[in-house]
């Protein structure tokens, strides 16, 4: 669970991308070609080292067949 630090949400959009991307068998690299960003930049994401723009977030959700919401829900704090 990830409370109470700096950039927490983008720590929990990341784990959710890992790991809707890798239940949809897609590498790092193409689920970046399909969103129109870089590897590198998508590894960051996922790592929560790397801030999304909107437009971003609706396209990975999109892409990932989530919502944008989502992608910002932390499972672990249930």
């Amino acid at each position: 669970m990830v409370r109470d630090v700096e950039g927490a949400l983008q720590i929990v959009v990341g784990r959710n991308i890992r790991r809707l991307r890798r239940e949809r068998g897609l590498s790092q690299e193409d689920l970046a070609d399909e969103i129109g960003v870089h590897r590198t930049y998508m590894g960051g994401v996922e790592r929560g080292e790397r801030n999304l723009t909107l437009r971003s977030l609706e396209r990975l959700a999109d892409r990932l067949g989530v919502s944008p919401l989502g992608l910002l829900e932390d499972p672990d704090a249930a």
